[in-house]
């Protein structure tokens, strides 16, 4: 029998549909995938076309040349100068449109992957988040920071190379005003931090698990909105990504490499998303707030009843999902 499940983090209801689900297997996009180059000539972030990116803030260099940059989006969705103001005209809201627009270009190989890069590699790649978060924050106009990943046809993304966006905006989310508010509520009653409560009893029932490490937790949550929604949560409690230690990142690495390996190993490298959720630095002290990282893969797309209900249905029960990731080898 189907099952309406309440996601406690995001207090968003799951139909998680017994009756439609399908085998793992069955979400492969069996369209033919074309193989990308090593290099290609047109491509902005690949080697050599380094004059046809905007400002460059920051360079890993490696042997002579670089091995990841940090430059300024060519069409950023905000504007880097100018100041942060608002406007009321009767029922009308606006702030002006200022912030950052960076992208990470995570490296100079035009096909390689999160699964596919050294661990050190990826260890680098998330001290550089760290960096460019604190960085952005820094900027008083800031009230929130979004780092993010498109990955692949369906995921939104127009720009074949690896890469990493950061939008660092004068508002804070409503979405992520929200969840504050909903973890603010379940500290209240209970003294506890939700994710830190969530983590313990995933652990503890451990049949939706997927990587248990010293510091983090990989798992497919209760109720996951979407088939293979995956979640990495860090053990120690910290509300902000800014407090990730460098031990922290070295073992944030191998569960990146492992999850987005086993996606490509078992699911044939699908489209996905994924997004730090954190709050700013000067607020990692406070005892309700945990910064975690949310994977999406694009395995499914959300209709006329997602649009008009807010709710999702994942047809694909999440034990199965985490059952089907622990058993793909890497």
């Amino acid at each position: 029998m189907s099952e309406i499940r309440l996601n406690i983090l995001t207090r968003e209801w799951v139909i998680v549909s017994a009756e439609r689900a399908m085998r793992p297997t069955d979400y492969i996009d069996t369209r033919e995938k074309k193989s990308a180059p090593a290099h290609l000539p047109s491509c902005p972030f690949c080697l050599g076309n380094e004059r046809k990116t905007a400002d460059e803030y920051f360079r890993l260099s490696e042997d002579g040349g670089w091995k990841i940059r940090v430059v300024a989006n060519r069409y950023p969705a905000l504007s880097f100068g100018g100041e942060r103001k608002q406007t009321v005209d009767g029922l009308k809201r606006s702030v002006s449109a200022v912030g950052r627009h960076e992208i990470i270009i995570e490296t100079p190989a035009h096909d390689l992957d999160i699964a596919s890069y050294d661990l050190k590699h990826i260890e680098e790649l998330i001290r550089i988040y760290r960096g460019r978060f604190n960085e952005a924050h820094a900027d008083p106009r800031v009230e929130h920071v979004i780092i993010f990943k498109n990955h692949g046809e369906g995921s939104g993304t127009t720009i074949e190379h690896p890469h990493t966006q950061l939008v660092a905006v004068p508002v804070v989310p409503m979405q992520f005003r929200k969840r504050v508010e909903y973890a603010m509520h379940y500290f209240d009653d209970t003294g506890q931090c939700l994710v830190c409560s969530m983590l313990g009893q995933e652990r503890d029932e451990g049949v939706r698990v997927v990587i248990d490490t010293e510091h983090f937790l990989t798992f497919i949550p209760y109720a996951a909105l979407s088939p293979f929604h995956t979640w990495i949560f860090p053990k120690r409690h910290c509300a902000t990504f800014s407090g990730i230690t460098d031990d922290e990142a070295m073992d944030l690495a191998v569960h990146m490499k492992t999850l987005f390996a086993k996606f490509k190993n078992g699911l044939e490298d699908p489209a996905y998303n994924y997004v730090i959720r954190s709050s700013r630095p000067q607020d990692g002290r406070n005892e309700y707030c945990h910064w975690y990282l949310s994977v999406v893969p694009r395995i499914t797309k959300t209709a006329g009843f997602e649009l008009g209900s807010g709710m999702f249905i994942n047809t694909e029960p999440p034990e199965e999902s985490a059952a089907f990731l622990r058993g793909v080898g890497v």
